[in-house]
């Protein structure tokens, strides 16, 4: 058996990069730990971290095709992160005018989630702690 240790990064390759980092940088609280253009791919790429610790390589490129995405279709599902206080966030991501799912509850943790998605309509989850 493989021996993993951790998790390094996920990559996400965006449609609009300064719309993505933005999103990333000032509504989700990630921390740009490096940033640098490619121009021999014409690309950005910049390495977010979270609570110093790095999570996200983020990727712009000419006209990247679109994903189609559906909810129970092969691949990346979404990404989830865990917050103290559910409803506040949830406050906080509709104030910055991003719509946000009703909350649920996991049937097998009994924690409370909620849905939204990112710039290129990548799910992502919160899950109450």
């Amino acid at each position: 058996m493989l021996q993993l240790s951790a998790l390094n990064h996920i990559a996400i390759i965006c449609s609009n990069y300064q719309q993505s980092k933005d999103f990333y940088t000032n509504i989700l609280g990630f921390k740009v730990i490096n940033e640098l253009y490619r121009d021999d791919r014409d690309s950005y790429k910049c390495d977010l971290a979270l609570n110093d610790n790095y999570l996200i390589e983020l990727f712009s490129f000419p006209d990247p095709p679109r994903r189609l995405s559906f909810p129970e279709a092969c691949g990346l599902r979404h990404l989830a992160f865990v917050v103290d206080d559910l409803p506040q966030a949830i406050s906080q991501l509709e104030l910055e005018g991003i719509t946000v799912e009703a909350i649920r509850k996991d049937e097998t943790t009994s924690k409370n989630f909620t849905f939204f998605n990112d710039p290129d309509g990548l799910p992502i989850e919160l899950i109450e702690a």
